[in-house]
Order: structure tokens, then sequence, then C-alpha cells
């Protein structure tokens, strides 16, 4: 298997946490329901290429999402892995949800707009905080790990570019209310590295430790891989994405893929960055996943080797 030489650059993190959205974000978003069988072998599959987050479902109403109805079938069928398998809750029944199968990470879906947040939650900024605040501290009291997801950190289609300002207020809001990470989306991918940076700067001017910080870039205008790198100068260590390229954003129309898990870990071995990942496992596995969703994957790092001379798993 062709792999990248290892040049470290100075002053980057030793290890970054992979948070692996593929099985929610990704499956999420696809016209035909993917069998639980085959979702549950994708964790599976997921977990056994070394990757230790991998978000496995969302407790949405089955209406506003059908292709992960079958939360409450698919999560004890992926519950026993030994890896941390968070989930989104969207409200407090969603929460009751997730608790009664024993989850133990939990997320919630917030906007940095106000377009956003009417077009996802039918309520404003402000009102959605209000219907996350009973969420987190329940959670918490629970004993549950929160993350809080924070969607058009960039810019969004309806308003244009957003101002860093107006992130920065959200973030805070959401770390008083508990939440022990915050992920910024960059939900239709026009994030550059300089916002990147400018972003990170004022988060942690405004009180927001950047080790409480995941980033979370689409690949719309080709721009994910520089704008992780950019949050890695910044000292951010966890990063999502998506196994195969998978997603996009079932409420913004123009969003594409997220970041192909496979270009990440390719670009950090480069650097000399640890991420427990078996690069070849993990392509297998995305291989495997394109054939049952009947199209080849769309990351750049599974097409060039899945056609290395190789032996690849199947």
């Amino acid at each position: 298997m062709t792999l990248p030489m290892e040049v470290p650059v100075p002053g980057l993190p030793a290890r970054v946490r992979i948070h692996e959205v593929g099985a929610r974000d990704g499956l999420q978003n696809e016209k035909a329901v993917v069998p639980v069988e085959v979702k549950a072998e994708f964790v599976g599959r997921l977990a056994g290429a070394g990757l230790s987050t991998i978000e496995a479902t969302s407790f949405v109403h089955p209406k506003w999402v059908p292709q992960l109805a079958d939360a409450e079938e698919l999560y004890p069928r992926v519950a026993a892995l030994p890896v941390a398998l968070p989930v989104l809750v969207p409200n407090e029944r969603g929460l009751d949800r997730a608790l009664a199968l024993g989850a133990r990470r939990v997320a919630v879906f917030a906007s940095a707009t106000e377009s956003f947040a009417r077009a996802n939650l039918n309520r404003t900024v402000d009102e959605s905080l209000a219907m996350f605040a009973p969420v987190v501290a329940r959670a918490k009291a629970a004993g549950v790990h929160v993350r809080g997801y924070l969607s058009m950190c960039f810019g969004d289609p309806w308003e244009g570019a957003v101002p860093v300002a107006r992130v920065v207020r959200v973030c805070r809001a959401l770390k008083e209310l508990g939440c022990d990470e915050i992920s910024l989306g960059d939900t239709i991918g026009v994030a550059t590295p300089g916002h990147v940076t400018a972003l990170l700067d004022a988060l942690t001017a405004g009180g927001v430790p950047v080790d409480t910080l995941a980033v979370h870039f689409h690949d719309t205008y080709g721009q994910a891989l520089a704008n992780t790198l950019a949050a890695l100068q910044r000292g951010v260590s966890t990063v999502d994405a998506s196994a195969g390229g998978l997603g996009g954003c079932p409420y913004a129309k123009s969003a594409t893929g997220n970041l192909a898990t496979e270009d990440l870990v390719w670009m950090l071995r480069g650097l000399g960055i640890d991420t427990g990942v078996d690069l070849d496992r993990l392509v297998a596995t995305s291989v495997w996943m394109a054939a049952h969703l009947g199209r080849p994957s769309p990351s750049r790092t599974v097409r060039a080797l899945s056609h290395d001379d190789s032996p690849q798993e199947q």
C-alpha cells in the first residue's frame, strides 16, 4: 500500500482524535434507506479500522430523517463495541430515547444564523438554545458527555458570510449551557484558512478554550484539508470526518460532502500525527460501503488506494 513520507511540522498536535460521522451524517442524506444490518456492519468495520469515536445515529423524529428511523434497532447492535458511540438528540424526547438504550454521549445541533435555525429547527437561535438547555442539563446530570454542533459558522446560503462575533456569542452560550465540546460546522463549505484562524482566535479571546473545540468542514470548494491544517495550527486536535466522504446537509442544498476520513488520515500521516487509524482497513470499508450504495466513493484517497497494486480487504 502506498503511504506518504512522514515530514512533521513543528507546533501541530501529536495526536488527532477523528470524530467519525459517516454512519450518521453520511447515511442520513442517502435517498434510499440503508438496511440496519448494513449500518451495523459499517459501524463495526469503522471500529475495526481503529476509529475511536463513531457517531452512530440520530434520535430525531422519523418524519424528519426517515433514513435514521431505525435508531432503536441499530444502537443495541453496536453498543458493545469498544468505542465511543455518540448520538444526536434534538430535544428531551430524543434524549429519553437515547438514555433508555444506554447512550453515554449525546449531541445537540444549534445554528449560528437565524435563517438556518428557522429552516432546521423552526425556531430562532435563542429559542433553540432555550430548547437545548434542559436537554444538556439532564444529560449532564446523568453523567453523559454532551457535544454541541454549531452549523453555519462561516457562511449561510440565505445570509451570506457569518460575522465572527455572532459565532462566538452562540459558542459561549453552548458552553454556558454545559456542552463539553463544540464542533464548528462549515455547513456549506465556504470557509478559507484565514477565516478559520480568525474565528479560532476570537473564540480563544472570548473564553472558549481551544481544547473544547472540534472542526467540521465540508469540501464544497476543495478547502476542507487546508482549513483543517489551519485549525491544527491553532491547537485544535479533534476533527470531524466522514468515511468515504459521505454526507452533506439535508437542509442546505448547496452543501456537498463532508471531509473524507481517508483524505484526512493521509494528510495527518504525512505530518507524523497519530490517529490510531489503519488506513488500509478504512479504505476497504469505504469501498465496501460504496458498493452497497451503488456508486464510487468521492474520496480521492479511497480512489487512489483502491486502485493500488497492494491487496485490499473487501
